[in-house]
Order: structure tokens, then sequence, then C-alpha cells
């Protein structure tokens, strides 16, 4: 792609942001915060975790984004037998008697990992090893993994027995945690409508991998001001309890804060927020726009909290 400067670059991308979420309308009623949050994490190279009920169409959303994006697509549903070398592949014996990879089901450009909490860590491991360096080691050889390369994993709030809860640091490898609600009552006749008559949308792709690759440098390189920047940092110190800028709130409701990451992803998608909504460097509402998705699963609650009810929703609109 080339423009004459990086003024339309980015116009091109608020164009193409726009482009997409016409097409994901066509099937997905509703949720435009979600669209958009996930659009977000993908123009910042970042992985976003998805939270609902089951039936609030989690993977229709993923499915029709892949569409949209002229992007490989693949699906793992995840369950406690899954074994590392079920999603990454493994070496197998040819006729010959030589070992050759067989690539697995991780070998893609957006993986849906569906229920990631119903598999054991090793396997979940393997998963979060190849989203943070974007390749996998399977005896002693390193593969590649394509790029753009997209994880969008989703999770079930309800129904936790035999399940393996995400640890902290794993959790932390997602950009964002996007939380789905209930469509409203006109959102959900729409969809029953458009669901149970004989008529199917076509979603028409939009954006290939390499404008995708492009785009993603192109919001790395949105300059942004000191002030905002400090802004999102102070966001992410003030979650962490018995520091210098924790405030008595965090000091007593607090167990753990917001590490570094939690500080560059908001700079990243506040940088692209601000990109898709037709402005050319973040301010502080931008940042605010995308805290509540990048701390909501990197801040932990103590016990004082979960007993008085104090939401991580709370708990982020108190560090503004």
């Amino acid at each position: 792609m080339k423009f004459e400067n990086d003024v339309d670059a980015v116009d091109a991308l608020a164009q193409s942001y726009q482009n997409l979420k016409s097409e994901i309308a066509k099937v997905i009623v509703g949720q435009e915060d979600i669209v958009k949050t996930v659009l977000i994490s993908l123009f910042c190279d970042g992985h976003s975790l998805l939270v609902g009920v089951p039936g609030l169409a989690k993977t229709l959303l993923v499915n029709t984004i892949s569409q949209a994006l002229d992007l490989g697509f693949k699906r793992i549903q995840f369950t406690p037998d899954l074994m590392p070398s079920d999603i990454t592949g493994s070496e197998v014996m040819d006729e010959h008697r030589n070992f050759a990879f067989h690539k697995g089901p991780l070998f893609t450009n957006i993986l849906l990992a569906d229920e990631i909490n119903r598999t054991p860590p090793k396997t979940q491991a393997a998963l979060l090893e190849a989203m943070q360096e974007r390749c996998v080691t399977v005896a002693g050889v390193q593969h590649i993994l394509p790029k753009p390369f997209f994880v969008l994993a989703t999770q079930n709030p309800i129904e936790q027995e035999g399940t393996y809860p995400l640890p902290e640091a794993q959790l932390d490898r997602f950009m964002f945690n996007i939380f789905l609600d209930y469509p409203s009552y006109k959102e959900e006749v729409d969809i029953v409508k458009g669901t149970t008559s004989g008529t199917s949308k076509k979603v028409n792709s939009v954006l290939t991998g390499e404008e995708i690759i492009y785009f993603q440098h192109l919001v790395r390189k949105i300059p942004i001001a000191d002030n905002v920047l400090e802004y999102a940092v102070s966001l992410a110190n003030k979650s962490r309890p018995n520091t210098e800028m924790a405030t008595d709130f965090v000091n007593n409701y607090i167990s753990w804060g917001a590490g570094p990451r939690a500080s560059q992803c908001l700079v990243l998608g506040a940088k692209c927020h601000a990109a898709i909504t037709g402005k050319y460097s973040p301010d502080v509402d931008d940042v605010r726009a995308v805290a509540n998705f990048v701390l909501r699963h990197r801040v932990v609650r103590n016990y004082k909290a979960e007993a008085e009810g104090i939401s991580i929703e709370e708990v982020v609109k108190k560090l503004f």
C-alpha cells in the first residue's frame, strides 16, 4: 500500500474500519462496541479473550470477521483431552521412514480458541507460547507462524466445573478481555428474524493480510503527546497496591495490579481508537475508551473486594 503521507494512510485505516464494520453488521446484529474492540486489537497486532454465556454469537463473530478479511481461519474446540501436538502439529514418519512435520491448526491467520479454559495448562501453554513468540518449536526445530496471526479465545463465565482457569501471567498475553452481554429486546427480535428465515447474507472481504500488516505498523507510528502517554502509564501504576501512586482504595481492595504490558496495550489501543474515529493523535478519552478492556483481566481483587461486591469495572473507574 502506498500513500502520499501518513495522514492519508490514517484516513485509509479509518475508512477500512468503517468498511469492515459494515460487512460484519450484515451478520452480527448490535454488539457494536464488541466488534470495534476486536478490530482495534487486530489493528494493534494483539489477541482478545471473549467472555460470555453460550449463544451470544462469539463463534459467529470470529467467523464473520475472518470472511471480511481475506485471511485463513481455523477453529479449535478445547477439551480436557486435547494435547499440545493437537494444536501445534507433530513429527510424522512418512513412507520413506523419514520424519516430516505436519502442521496443526495453529498455522493460520485467525485462530478461534473455543472455550480455552476447558483444556489443561499444558495445552493452554502451547497456545500462549505461540501467541507471544509467533512460532512453535517441535522436535528442536522452530516453525514460524504466518502473519498476521491473531487469536480470539472464548470463555464461558458459568459452569466452572471441570475447567482450568487461565493464570494471571497467561491472561496477560491477551491485549483485551471483552465481556459480551445479552442483546436488547429489539436486537434479539432482529436476530431471530434474520436467522429463522431462508435468506443468507454474503460477507465480502475488504482487507488483505498485507494491508492489515501495513496498518499494524501504521498504528505504532501514530504520534502521542507525552501527557497522554504518561496518563496511560499512571493508570497502570495506580492499580498496583502499596506503591507510590496507589490510592487507599487500591491498597484496600486490590491484591495485584497491572504490569508494564498493560501500559503498552493502553497506548497502542488509544492510538488505534483515535485513528478509527478520525483523529491523528490520541487524547485521554481514547485511553479511557480502551482502559476497561485492557485492565479488567490484569487487576486482581482481594477477598475484601469480592465480599463487598466491588466489581472490577468499579475498580477501573476509581483509577480514572
